[in-house]
This record gives structure tokens, sequence and C-alpha cells, in this order.
């Protein structure tokens, strides 16, 4: 098991750095930079920027260097700007158009992100995974037939509008404020057991628009493994010779349709981010999705670097839990290559 996990971490490795080579290459593709841009701007509005002054800046954040140079600083492989040490050696990079350190821009947003993206997963697992076992063993009922037509719904309603929709509904029927991560009087404030409870309150709404989308999947594939399983010879033996229906159900068929969704955890967490981003610029929320858009729109590259390089190192971290997970739960994983 120590070797197949040191295996697992080598490549991981490996393919965060060519992520990180192709991260790059996609924030410097469109031409300019965050500087062009800026000096755009100031010239529409009659502000007549000198090139001076704009060669001058890209030669303080290092923007006239070669592209590769720019990467090698980032990742930390070559001395930067103002001492800047790149992400190897901890250094996050400079914000451009915030002009401060990256980590004091996403800081607390990563915090946020983490916990709402994490909360979001397990609601999906939490649901999911009964409602699945219940319709899959009570075919043809009326709530078999309600959960399908829950689960189509919940496939075809966009994340954002479902979020516009409760923004606004609960708003007027109960005078709910869903805005936010926590009410306006606790910014700012040290934690306590009332702030807690504000935040606990305000991530009920984005937990279920962010979670609702996965937890109809869920529901779906989970219900079709199962019933493929559930009729299966070993199922029938089991139960012939007096297996209690609810252990038969558990110990056998259930292990066996959880090892796709176990090898899902990797593909899951940057997919919830990716798709909250909408829902967090309608719901106010303090995630890393809304500063992504505008430092995507602003070019400022080593910001815009750092937020994608994050979803990126969520997805292999997550790929190797699930790898591990696999190893421990299906035997024949890790004894696999050996055999």
């Amino acid at each position: 098991m120590t070797r197949y996990f040191l295996r697992r971490l080598a490549t991981m490795a490996v393919t965060l750095l060519i992520i990180s080579a192709l991260v790059f290459i996609v924030i410097k593709l469109p031409p300019g930079d965050f500087l062009t841009l800026r000096i755009d701007e100031l010239m529409a509005e009659g502000d007549a920027a000198s090139a001076a002054k704009a060669d001058f800046l890209r030669a303080e954040y290092g923007l006239d260097k070669p592209g590769w140079q720019q990467y090698l600083t980032w990742i930390g492989l070559w001395q930067g700007p103002h001492g800047f040490s790149g992400l190897l050696q901890g250094d996050w990079g400079w914000s451009f158009e915030y002009e401060r350190p990256v980590i004091e821009v996403v800081g607390d947003s990563l915090f946020m992100t983490i916990v709402v993206n994490i909360a979001a997963l397990l609601f999906i697992h939490l649901v999911a995974i009964p409602i699945a076992l219940y319709t899959a063993t009570h075919k043809n009922t009326a709530a078999s037939h309600l959960v399908t037509l829950l689960g189509y719904l919940g496939l075809a309603t966009p994340s954002f509008l479902l979020a516009l929709l409760l923004l606004f509904y609960l708003n007027r029927w109960f005078g709910l404020s869903i805005g936010g991560m926590m009410d306006p009087a606790f910014e700012g404030e040290p934690w306590s057991l009332a702030k807690l409870g504000s935040v606990a309150g305000h991530m009920v709404v984005p937990v279920v628009v962010i979670g609702l989308a996965g937890t109809a999947a869920m529901i779906r594939r989970m219900k079709a493994n199962l019933l493929d399983e559930l009729h299966k010879q070993y199922t029938v033996t089991a139960k012939a010779k007096g297996l209690p229906p609810t252990r038969a159900l558990l110990k056998y068929p259930f292990r066996m349709a959880l090892n796709p969704f176990i090898a899902d955890i990797g593909n899951m967490l940057p997919g919830l981010i990716s798709g909250s981003v909408l829902v967090s610029l309608v719901l106010s929320l303090p995630t890393v999705g809304p500063i992504l858009v505008q430092a995507l729109r602003m070019q400022d590259q080593y910001l815009a670097g750092f937020i994608l390089l994050f979803v990126a190192v969520l997805t292999v971290a997550g790929m190797l839990i699930a790898d591990l997970v696999l190893a421990l739960v299906d035997p024949r994983i890790r004894f696999g290559g050996r055999a």
C-alpha cells in the first residue's frame, strides 16, 4: 500500500507541473497584459498615460520578460521582481489590480470556498444515497416516480436561476436576507457562537442550490447501479441463504455500487467550484469565483493563475484520495499491477 501511495504521489506532482504550465499558457494567450488594459482605460477616461510609464511598470513587475521566464518566476524556479520567490517557496504572487499579495486577496475567500463546497459535497451524498437506496428497492411506487420527476427538474434547472428565485421569494414571503455568508452586523467581528449560527443559516441556500444538480445526477446513477447489482447472482444467492434484506443490500450490492462514486470524488469538488461561480455572483458569496472572473477580465495573471491552479490541486488531490479509498475498499485495485 505504501508503494502504491508513493507512486500515486509522484504521478500527482508531475501532473500538477504540467497543469501549471497549461494554466500559464492559457492566461498569456490573450494579447496584452494587465498594464496594457489599465492604461487603455485611463486613456479612454482622458488620462494620457505615457508609454514610458507603462514600460517602467512592466519592467517593475517583470511583465517585459519572455513568457517562459515569467512562468519559471511564478512557480519559483527563477528569481522574480520585488523578491518574488514563487509558488514552490510558498509565495503566491502579486495581484496587479489589488496591489496586494495574492495570499491577502484570496485568503478568506479560499476558506469560504472550501467550506461551502465541502458542505455541498456532504449534502449531495447524505441526500442522494438514502433516496437512491429507497427508490432502487421500491420500484414503480409513487415515491419512486416523484423522485425521478424531481431529479429531472434538478438537472434541468440552472443553478443561478434557482438562486435568483430563492433570493426573491424567501425575502418576499419570509423576509429572509440570504445574500452573503453572514449578517452584516457580524462583518469584521471575532468568531462567536452567534456568528457561527449566522454563517450556518446563510449557508443553507447556497449549499442546496450548488448541490442540487449533483444530487439529482447521483440519485439517478446510484439507482441504476443498484438495480444492476440487485439482479446479479451473488445477491440472489445471499437472499436465498436467509441473509436479512437490509444486510444483503448494504454488505454486497451497495458496496459494489459505491465504487464509481468514490472514483468521482476528484471530479466533484472542482466541478462544484466552477459551477458555483454564477451562484456566488448572484448570492454575493465571498468565494474565489467572483475574484477569478475579475482577474481573468483584467488579465491579473498571478491572481488568476493561482486560483486556476488551486482548482487543479483540488482535482488532483481528490483523485489521489479517491484512488486510496478505492484501494482500501477494493483490493483488486492495489494488487492489479502485481497480478
